[in-house]
């Protein structure tokens, strides 16, 4: 090559070095490290304005929400309500060792950090940016931000104030109260939010019960709940959890919370099998709202609930409860044919039980199923309480020291004249009720009307006491002031009450007079407050002697009257029947020293708008009178509430005008040994007196023939019941021509 071929050369090649010269000059090391600075520090700055502007939040609703736990009087599960199942539950009631398998497993500085993981943060917005999805190697501190202000949505944007507020609430709140936040909020699969919910759908016990092997198992599922629950998961899923439960335990040995020799006799916590969440279906559903209607009373109202995080222990024993559900099903469902028979259609059932020395409703039945049905049976207040009424009418007369038409003072042995549709003497209101299947039984005791709920008597009792005081006293021992007229006709309960309204009665009268209110809220508590239960026993509203006497006459009736389908040896009991105006009801409200029972039946049309309809041919057998079905029931519940039955006796101290030996004169031959078409003068009593005359007689005039008793069942078995419908001893049991039936 000649000089100008090299010199042509050389100029080709310049232009080409000047530029690889300029490129070197413009990406020095210098300038690229300088450039690398620059961005930190406008990185820097840009946190530090972040830091300045982002303030922790408030938390966000969705975390703060809480189910509210319902539970039987003994502590175990009821029932959960609200959107989200959590309960939240201090740090303290979780045991320690349960509480380090949560830090073992997702962060083992979490006591020494300060609350972020830069690198983790770092990789989680790298892949986030490049659309790898979320990323794990968050702090726990930094996952409690993530659940409790944020949300779970994995932007860039997130993630950076998941790491500002970190490092703030960091400052600002101790690792306790961080790890409270973190096992509270976090979901751990099954429905189940926070780690007392997680304790209860995994292993069925509460959160302060958990042993480390399990605490072990719970805190591996948070990396993935749905993959790791034993249950569901693949056979990958669980060679991956019981890693990482040994994974945990490991780090608990490392980090000196776990001796090695105690890990390594612990075995793999196998979860118990995911059960339905406790619904509103069967008696549950009436329970709640049992419980909710006394909760509003108390200013825990819906508004209040709805926050979530109050646990309700009710009173309801759970063996009791069991109890009743199957003597209804026992002696009323299966004797019913719902499809087919449009009568039985028609049957609702409900019942209350109360203990008479606090007032704690122990049982309760609202009907076949809340989900069916939502009306409770046993609180509704729509139906008459019919004859079961009587008693708080001779109550009343007792307790006002009232007198007959003639001058007698009224008690247990006071004679009445029984004839069937005999106008009331000394009221302003006519009034001449029928007896049923239009009986009249003469001269009679008020023993004797009890036993045999004779409404001629008690309508001219009620004349003798005075309508307005009979209503007192019946308010006053928990009647409500509902649709309650003050004429004559009360004395057929003709007001509306419900089975727990008539059970509160009674337990007042099984409580000497004291007056019970029943009760089904046993506490109420929430992390902030707690709600002190109603007050249950009360004043004495009427006398012990007023009281007592009426329950000596009730006796009677189970001894030798229209209640003796629940006279058995397994237990002393008191109580009276009771059917309504063209048999829309039919009730039994009975007692024992230790328990009160009321048990009801009412005729409800299934068609739209309900409405009350006859309960005659219930089961084809005539008519459901209180000393049928409701007694049937009522017996067979009270034996097994009392564990086959009880030896326990009233304590009757001070008997009002003398107790009443059972049952009667020759006048209060069991009517069943009568014919249904006697009239008085036929009667072997002295003959009846006309209106005009005084309605009763000194009780010195006619004494009492002793009892015959009824066959007795042992204690350890269910009482011997008369057949379905019949009311025992009373003539004509499957007629309804009586309009106003007792």
């Amino acid at each position: 090559m000649g000089r100008a071929d090299a010199r042509r050369a050389q100029r080709r090649g310049a232009p080409r070095a000047a530029k690889s010269g300029g490129i070197r000059r413009l990406f020095t090391w210098r300038k690229l490290l300088g450039a690398f600075f620059g961005f930190c520090l406008l990185g820097m700055g840009a946190f530090a304005v972040l830091y300045m502007v982002v303030d922790v939040p408030e938390g966000n609703a969705q975390a703060k929400l809480q189910s509210n736990v319902y539970k039987y009087a003994d502590g175990s599960l009821l029932a959960r309500t609200g959107k989200v199942n959590r309960e939240i539950v201090d740090l303290a009631e979780v045991p320690k060792d349960v509480q380090h398998t949560f830090v073992a497993a997702e962060n083992k500085t979490f006591y020494k950090d300060k609350g972020v993981d830069l690198k983790g943060t770092a990789r989680g917005i790298f892949n986030t940016v490049s659309g790898k999805g979320k990323q794990g190697g968050s702090t726990i501190t930094q996952q409690y931000v993530k659940n409790y202000y944020l949300t779970q949505d994995p932007t860039v944007s997130r993630k950076l104030k998941e790491l500002v507020i970190s490092l703030k609430v960091d400052q600002k709140k101790s690792k306790d109260y961080i790890l409270a936040g973190y096992i509270n909020t976090a979901y751990y699969g099954r429905g189940a939010s926070g780690i007392q919910a997680a304790a209860q759908a995994y292993y069925g016990v509460d959160a302060k019960d958990l042993n480390v092997s399990q605490g072990a198992y719970l805190a591996a599922t948070l990396q993935a709940p749905s993959q790791y629950d034993w249950a569901y998961a693949t056979e990958t899923g669980k060679k991956l959890v019981k890693e990482r439960w040994g994974y945990t335990l490991d780090n608990m040995v490392e980090m000196h919370w776990l001796d090695k020799a105690e890990r390594d006799k612990l075995t793999f916590p196998y979860p118990d099998k995911p059960k339905p969440a406790k619904g509103m279906e069967g008696q549950t559903g009436y329970l709640v709202e049992a419980a909710n209607k006394e909760l509003d009373k108390q200013g825990i109202t819906d508004d209040v609930r709805r926050a979530g995080g109050w646990t309700f222990t009710l009173n309801i024993d759970k063996k009791r409860q069991k109890q009743l559900e199957q003597s209804v099903d026992r002696q009323l469902e299966s004797k019913l044919d719902r499809k087919n028979n449009k009568v039985d259609a028609t049957v609702q059932a409900g019942a209350t039980s109360v203990d008479p020395k606090t007032g704690a409703v122990v049982a309760l039945y609202g009907g076949v199923d809340y989900i069916k049905h939502y009306i409770s049976n046993a609180t509704r207040q729509d139906y008459q309480p019919a004859s079961t009424f009587k008693p708080l009418v001779f109550a009343s007369a007792l307790e006002n020291g009232s007198k007959t038409q003639g001058g007698d003072l009224i008690g247990a042995n006071t004679r009445y004249d029984g004839t069937s549709k005999r106008p009331v003497v000394g009221s302003d209101t006519p009034f001449a009720p029928q007896n049923e299947d239009d009986v009249s039984y003469g001269d009679v005791t008020v023993q004797s009307a009890m036993d045999d709920s004779i409404n001629s008597v008690f309508a001219q009792m009620v004349v003798d006491v005075g309508p307005a005081k009979v209503k007192k006293t019946a308010l006053a021992l928990g009647l409500p002031d509902k649709n309650f007229p003050e004429r004559p006709a009360i004395t057929l309960g003709t007001m509306n009450a419900s089975t727990w309204d008539m059970a509160g009665a009674y337990a007042t009268l099984d409580n000497h007079g004291k007056k019970v209110t029943p009760f089904i809220v046993k506490s109420a508590k929430h992390r902030d407050r707690t709600v002190e239960p109603v007050k249950s026993i009360g004043d004495q509203v009427i006398s012990r002697k007023s009281a007592d006497t009426v329950t000596s006459v009730l006796r009677g009736v189970v001894d030798s009257g229209s209640g003796r389908a629940v006279n058995t040896s397994a237990y002393e009991a008191a109580g009276k029947t009771g059917t309504s105006e063209n048999n829309k009801a039919a009730l039994f409200a009975g007692y024992t020293p230790e328990l009160t029972t009321v048990v009801a039946l009412f005729g409800e049309s299934p068609q739209d708008g309900g409405g009350q309809v006859s309960l005659t041919g219930t089961a084809n057998s005539g008519r459901a009178n209180g000393g049928g079905f409701p007694a049937r029931i009522w017996a067979d519940y009270t034996v097994g509430a009392l564990n086959g039955g009880s030896s326990a006796q009233f304590d009757l101290q001070d008997v009002e005008r003398g107790e009443v030996t059972l049952p009667a004169s020759p006048s209060t031959t069991p009517p069943a040994t009568r014919s249904p078409d006697t009239s008085p003068s036929e009667q072997p009593s002295p003959p009846a007196q006309s209106p005009s005359n005084s309605p009763s007689q000194s009780a010195s005039q006619s004494p009492e023939a002793p009892p015959s008793q009824s066959p007795e069942a042992p204690p350890s078995q269910s009482p011997d019941l008369p057949g379905e419908g019949a009311d025992p001893g009373r003539p004509g049991n499957n007629s309804n021509t009586n309009p106003l039936s007792p």
